[in-house]
């Protein structure tokens, strides 16, 4: 007689794995990293700090070339989503287009919903970089990312072990460097506050040999 063992259940809509989520946790977790995310950056706009990632360098063309923010941005992460294909996969690259797209959505209707007057700026430094954080960070466990930087990031600590989010505290660092020929001193430093905190919940949250869920 053979029996089945319960840990190896296909995984299909609901059932999962050990090793593996199911659609339906897969759809939960985008939905709520995404949502996480979305929360962050409404607050630090309301500050009016500065962001990071390609994001940031959209802004930073925005204000140097006057280009649209839509169109740089758009034309930034070509080559991070043919990385994500080539490197990571249709199904993580499929998941971060649907997670960059609900983000933008919520980005863009939270204002209506959610009234914020005012946001003391290093209040909105540590809480928007750590919701963000938590956002990606949930989004990066279900394989998936932001898009631009993030999928940069975890290809290289999946390549060659680097932290992500230490990989993406430097590349956010290089964007607010550049940042101070648009924005002033104070603005700068908060922002690099709201950096350092979401990269650190990142790299002290997500290890690849802590959690192999795929």
């Amino acid at each position: 007689m053979t029996f089945q063992n319960p840990m190896k259940t296909p995984v299909g809509f609901w059932s999962s794995s050990p090793e593996r989520h199911s659609l339906l946790e897969d759809i939960q977790g985008v939905a709520a990293g995404s949502m996480l995310a979305a929360l962050g950056v409404t607050l630090l706009a309301t500050a009016q700090l500065m962001v990071g990632g390609t994001a940031g360098l959209g802004f930073l063309l925005r204000y140097s070339t006057g280009i649209s923010f839509g169109a740089a941005f758009f034309i930034l992460n070509l080559p991070f989503y043919w990385l994500a294909y080539r490197r990571l996969g249709l199904a993580f690259t499929v998941k971060t287009f649907a997670a960059v797209a609900l983000t933008a959505i919520l980005t863009s209707i939270l204002p209506q919903l959610i009234t914020v007057s005012s946001v003391e700026p290093i209040t909105a430094a540590v809480f928007g970089g750590l919701l963000m954080g938590c956002g990606m960070l949930v989004l990066f466990r279900h394989r998936a990312s932001l898009g631009g930087f993030g999928i940069l990031a975890l290809y290289l600590q999946d390549r060659f072990g680097w932290r992500a989010g230490f990989v993406q505290l430097g590349l956010d660092c290089v964007v607010l460097i550049l940042s101070f020929f648009v924005a002033s001193p104070a603005v700068i430093a908060c922002s690099v506050l709201a950096a350092v905190t979401l990269n650190l919940t990142l790299a002290i949250n997500h290890r690849a040999d802590r959690y192999i869920v795929r």
